[in-house]
C-alpha cells in the first residue's frame, strides 16, 4: 500500500514537474545538426512526456466583438485539472486565425485525441511507407499528417496540458464569425491585431502571445508580426507566403488555375455551414445569416469574369486592382518581413506553393540568427514535416514548436535558439544545417559558399532528352544560331508544377510529382554534360531567354531539373512569365557579383504590360524560386523551356487571347544570349 502510494505520488510529480526537469535538462546541451542531437531528443521528451495539467477545459464560440461590431467567434483551450476545471494562473497564449472554420479545427483536434484510438492511427499514419513503387508521394502525404503537422493546423493538446492557452478564430466571413471576408487584406488584417489585444487582455492570459497555424493561418502570423502589437512575442509560421500575387495568385502573370478555384470553393462552402448547436438552443445569429446572404460566394464572381472577359479594359474593376501594382488590394497583400522585430521559425518546402516567399521572409527579418529560423523539406503544400524523428532528421515540427514557445513564451532555457539556424534537406541528398542560405547579394567563392555562373542554351544534341527539341547546356558560350520552336499543350497535367499547384495532391504520382520525363516530351530541353564529382546548386536561380512570338503575347514556362543517369529528370525549381509582363522591377530584385539577375522580379502588373512585336527578338528574364540541391556524379543539370503551364497556370482569358495559343520561338543568337543563372559550389567539371 505504502509502494502503491509512494508510485502514484511520483507519478504526479513526474507528471507536474516532467517538462520542466526535461527543459532544464535540454538547456545544457547545444543542439547539432539536423535532429538536434541531444538537445533535439530532450524537445521531443518534453513534448511525449506527462504534462503538467491532465485535462483540457474548452469553451465554445466565444464572441470576441472587433472595433466595427462585427463579432468573431472563437473556441478557448485552457489548461484544466482533474475535475476538467481550467485553472486560475493565468498562462502564455497561443492564437490562431482560420478560414476553414474552427469546426473542421475542432473536429480534426477530436479525430486525433481518442484514447488509444487516436494513437493507433498515428502509428499507422507513420509506419506506411510505399518508398520505391509508383505511389511512394502517398507515404509522404501520411507521415506529413504523423509528424505534427495536424497538431498546427488544428491545436497541440499537449502544448495546452503544458500550461499554455489557445485562441483558434474563424476569420471574418469565415465559419461561425459575421461579417464580409477580407481574404486577408486591411480589415482582417486588424482583425488580427484585436484579436491579439483581446486575448492578451483576458483574465486567463498572463499576456504573452504566440500564434501558430498552416499555410492562410501562417500568412496571418507574419502579417501580424510587421504591424508589431506589443503583446505578440513570437510567430511559428508552417509554409507561410509573404508575396502572394508572385507566389500563388498570378506567379509571372499565369494565374493560379489549379489552386485558386479550390480554394475559393473550399472556404465559401465551409462558410455556409450554420451554426447548428445555435439553432437548437435558441440563440441563432441572424446577422451571421444576413452577412452570408450579402455574400455567399467571394469571389468567385470575380473569378468568372476573368475568364468571360475579352478584354482588358472590360474586367471586373476587383480583379484589375488585384493584377495592378500599387493598388489598395495588392498593396494588402504584398508583405514587408523587415518590420518584424520577435523572434520568428520559418517552416516551407521546396516545391510549397510558397517557395518562392519562405526564404525570402527569413532573409529579410532584421533579427540575429537563432531568433530567426529556417527549415525547408522536400515537400509540398500538404506534407510538411514528413520526415522527421530519426537520426539525422528534424524534430517533428509539434516538437519544434513547443521547444520554441517554451523558450520565447516561457524563458525556458532549452537551447533552441542554437539549432539551424537554416536546416535544409537537399532535393537529391540529405538534411543540412546552415549559416546562410540564398543571400540577395553574391558571396566570395570558396569552400563553403556557391558561386553564380551562367550555364548556355546549346542547339547541339545532349542525346538525353526525349523532348520536342534535344539540346545543350554548356558552360562557355556558344556561336549556336537557331530557332527552337515550341507549341502549348496540354503533357504539364502532369508535371511537377502540378503537383505543387494541387498543394501535392498530384504528387502521389512518381511518375508526374519526381519525374518530367512525361511532360518533357512537349518541351524544349537543354542538358549539360554529367558532373565529376558532388555538386551543389544552393540559392535563387534566374533563366534569360531570347524569345520571339508568333503574337502580342507569349507565356513562358522555364524549370531546372536534375537528370539521373536513368533519364529520370527532377525539377529542382521553376518559374513562369508572361512575355508582355516582362518589365522587371529593379528595386525588388537581385543580380550576382557578373552583373546578371537572380532575382528578376516582374511587376505583375497591368499598367506595365508591354505587348511583344510579332516576329521580333524580345528578352525575358524569368524567376525560379531558391533551392537547396545536390547533383551526385554522373548526373546532370537541365533546363526545360514550355510553351504554358496548365493547371498551374493559365493567362486570364484577354492576355490567352493575345497569345493566340501560337507556337513560341527560342532564338539562340550568340549576341543574344539565352542561359541560366545558377549558384554552383564544387567543381562540377564542366
Amino acid at each position: 500500500m505504502k509502494y502503491a502510494l509512494r508510485t502514484t505520488v511520483a507519478a504526479v510529480a513526474a507528471a507536474m514537474l516532467g517538462p520542466f526537469l526535461v527543459s532544464g535538462a535540454a538547456a545544457a546541451q547545444a543542439p547539432t545538426g539536423p535532429d538536434g542531437g541531444a538537445a533535439g531528443a530532450a524537445w521531443a521528451a518534453t513534448q511525449d512526456g506527462p504534462q503538467q495539467y491532465p485535462n483540457i477545459n474548452i469553451q465554445w464560440d466565444v464572441p470576441i466583438t472587433m472595433s466595427d461590431g462585427t463579432v468573431l467567434k472563437g473556441n478557448v483551450y485552457r489548461p484544466a485539472d482533474a475535475f476538467n476545471r481550467p485553472i486560475d494562473t493565468p498562462t502564455p497564449t497561443i492564437v490562431n486565425l482560420t478560414p476553414y472554420t474552427k469546426l473542421v479545427s475542432n473536429l480534426a483536434d477530436h479525430a486525433q485525441s481518442v484514447p488509444g484510438l487516436s494513437d493507433a492511427l498515428f502509428g499507422l499514419l507513420r509506419q506506411i511507407d510505399l518508398s520505391g513503387t509508383p505511389l511512394s508521394g502517398v507515404t509522404d502525404l501520411t507521415k506529413g499528417i504523423g509528424g505534427g503537422e495536424l497538431r498546427s493546423f488544428t491545436v497541440d493538446r499537449q502544448l495546452i496540458k503544458s500550461g499554455y492557452s489557445q485562441v483558434v478564430v474563424d476569420v471574418r466571413g469565415t465559419g461561425f464569425s459575421q461579417g464580409t471576408w477580407d481574404m486577408l487584406r486591411d480589415r482582417e488584417q486588424q482583425d488580427t491585431i484585436e484579436v491579439i489585444d483581446w486575448a492578451a487582455a483576458q483574465p486567463w492570459s498572463n499576456g504573452r502571445i504566440g500564434m501558430n497555424g498552416i499555410s492562410y493561418s501562417g500568412i496571418n502570423q507574419v502579417q501580424a508580426a510587421e504591424k508589431r502589437p506589443a503583446a505578440l512575442k513570437t510567430i511559428f509560421p508552417v509554409v507561410p507566403g509573404s508575396d502572394l500575387v508572385n507566389d500563388v495568385l498570378a506567379p509571372g502573370g499565369g494565374f493560379g488555375t489549379a489552386f485558386i478555384p479550390l480554394w475559393l470553393t473550399a472556404i465559401n462552402g465551409t462558410k455556409l455551414v450554420p451554426d447548428l448547436a445555435s439553432m437548437v438552443n435558441g440563440q441563432f445569429d441572424t446577422r451571421w445569416l444576413a452577412d452570408r446572404v450579402r455574400d455567399p460566394f467571394t469571389f468567385m464572381d470575380v473569378l468568372l469574369n476573368a475568364y468571360t472577359t475579352t478584354r482588358i479594359d472590360d474586367l471586373d474593376p476587383r480583379a484589375k486592382e488585384l493584377l495592378t501594382d500599387g493598388s489598395r488590394p495588392r498593396q494588402a497583400w504584398l508583405g514587408d518581413p523587415s518590420r518584424i522585430q520577435i523572434p520568428t521559425f520559418v517552416t516551407g518546402g521546396w516545391h510549397d506553393l510558397f517557395t518562392y516567399s519562405e526564404s525570402k521572409i527569413y532573409q529579410e527579418i532584421p533579427l540575429p540568427a537563432g531568433q530567426k529560423q529556417l527549415l525547408m523539406g522536400n515537400t509540398y503544400h500538404l506534407n510538411s514535416g514528413n520526415e522527421y524523428a530519426k537520426p539525422g532528421l528534424p524534430p517533428r515540427l509539434d516538437v519544434l514548436q513547443r521547444a520554441w514557445f517554451d523558450k520565447w513564451l516561457k524563458g525556458i532555457d532549452n537551447g533552441v535558439d542554437g539549432y539551424g539556424p537554416i536546416t535544409l534537406r537537399q532535393q537529391g541528398g540529405g538534411w543540412i544545417t546552415s549559416d546562410s542560405f540564398a543571400e540577395p547579394t553574391e558571396q566570395k567563392g570558396g569552400a563553403q559558399n556557391p558561386v553564380y555562373r551562367r550555364m548556355y542554351l546549346s542547339a547541339n544534341g545532349s542525346g538525353t532528352a526525349n523532348s520536342v527539341y534535344d539540346g545543350s547546356l554548356t558552360a562557355a558560350a556558344n556561336d549556336d544560331t537557331a530557332r527552337l520552336t515550341v507549341a502549348p499543350g496540354l503533357t504539364t497535367l502532369c508535371s511537377n508544377d502540378a503537383a505543387q499547384a494541387t498543394a501535392g495532391v498530384l504528387s502521389i504520382i512518381n511518375g508526374c510529382g519526381e519525374d518530367s520525363r512525361v511532360a518533357e516530351l512537349n518541351a524544349l530541353s537543354f542538358t549539360s554534360d554529367p558532373v565529376a564529382e558532388p555538386t551543389s546548386i544552393s540559392g535563387r536561380i534566374a533563366v534569360r531567354l531570347n524569345t520571339v512570338q508568333d503574337a502580342s503575347d507569349g507565356y513562358w514556362v522555364a524549370t531546372v531539373n536534375d537528370v539521373a543517369p536513368d533519364g529520370r529528370s527532377s525539377v529542382l525549381s521553376s518559374g513562369q512569365l508572361m512575355a508582355s509582363l516582362r518589365e522587371v522591377d529593379e528595386a525588388n530584385s537581385s543580380k550576382s557579383a557578373n552583373g546578371d539577375y537572380t532575382d528578376p522580379r516582374a511587376f505583375t502588373s497591368l499598367d506595365n504590360r508591354q505587348p511583344t512585336v510579332p516576329g521580333e527578338a524580345t528578352t525575358l528574364n524569368i524567376a525560379l524560386s531558391a533551392t537547396e540541391a545536390i547533383l551526385q556524379p554522373g548526373h546532370r543539370l537541365r533546363v526545360d523551356v514550355f510553351a504554358g503551364n496548365f493547371p498551374k497556370g493559365l493567362p486570364i482569358l484577354p492576355m490567352l487571347l493575345d497569345t493566340g495559343l501560337k507556337p513560341q520561338h527560342v532564338q539562340l543568337d550568340p549576341n543574344r544570349p539565352s542561359f541560366v543563372n545558377v549558384p554552383v559550389r564544387g567543381n562540377p567539371g564542366w
